[in-house]
């Protein structure tokens, strides 16, 4: 739906770009799980402001999005980003089409192209620690589920696996986070990216469609020339770490926001955690 009045602390960050268009702009605002984000059609640009979770995501920092978006640009993986402070992050609206997780598994080739992209780009600077990430949560949560310090402690005596080649990875590609344009697949909502293993995406991608987890093995290993039985058991070491990971996060945004949709997503995650 349309908001009837812009954040002050948008307006002056749009002022700086955008002082001419901004009173002729319309402001929609888009769903989303992590926090408030505004389609902006101007004039003369169409843009996509995301603000600073509010109570704080562990990692999301929409400043350092921004730097990790401007090297990603450089790579022409990305449009470079246009602003950023510590309340939103400002950038160009990524035309296409979104696709749904019914057809997601048909764009395997395009899709693991791009992502062989992504994981051959300069590192970002930033390392991913999915124990940290953990930590982070544990302290965060005010609620732990029964078997959550089992599966922690189980986790942290066997050590995060070592990384079968570091690169930059999206971390949360799902069929909501890519669209198809003109030019190819373009990823989108880069709030997570960081400097880690080749085998993250791969798992939370087979993690997101789990029917079809082994045909997105197979084609990002065609395409990359790394063995299928050697991706899919490095897959395998990190989707425990990814699925406690994900069970806490769901908790987390559940606990800040009390959303019954967050709440019951917690719950199937905590339900259906297995190792």
């Amino acid at each position: 739906m349309a908001t009837p009045s812009i954040d002050p602390s948008l307006a002056a960050l749009l002022r700086q770009h955008h002082p001419a268009g901004l009173s002729a702009g319309c402001f929609l605002s888009l769903p989303g799980l992590s926090g408030q984000s505004v389609k902006i059609t101007l004039p003369d640009a169409t843009l996509v402001a995301r603000q600073q979770p509010r109570p704080p995501l562990p990692f999301v920092d929409r400043r350092r999005e921004y730097r990790v978006l401007k090297k990603l640009a450089a790579g022409h993986l990305v449009l470079p980003p246009l602003a950023a402070d510590r309340h939103w992050l400002v950038q160009p609206w990524q035309t296409g089409e979104e696709l749904s997780p019914q057809t997601f598994s048909e764009h395997s080739y395009g899709i693991t192209a791009q992502l062989i992209r992504l994981h051959h780009q300069p590192l970002t600077g930033y390392r991913l620690s999915v124990t940290s990430l953990l930590e982070q949560y544990w302290l965060l949560c005010r609620e732990h589920h029964i078997h959550w310090l089992r599966h922690w402690r189980r986790l942290r005596q066997r050590g995060e696996p070592a990384p079968l080649r570091l690169a930059p990875v999206h971390m949360d590609l799902h069929a909501g986070n890519v669209v198809q344009g003109s030019d190819g697949y373009r990823f989108i909502d880069w709030e997570y990216t960081a400097d880690g293993d080749i085998a993250v995406d791969l798992a939370i991608i087979s993690m997101n469609d789990p029917q079809h987890a082994s045909h997105w093995i197979a084609c990002y290993a065609r395409q990359s020339g790394i063995s299928s039985q050697r991706l899919a058991r490095q897959v395998g070491h990190w989707r425990p770490w990814l699925s406690l990971l994900a069970a806490c996060w769901y908790q987390l945004r559940a606990e800040q926001t009390e959303h019954p949709q967050l709440r019951q997503l917690a719950r199937q995650s905590w339900q259906t955690l297995s190792f």
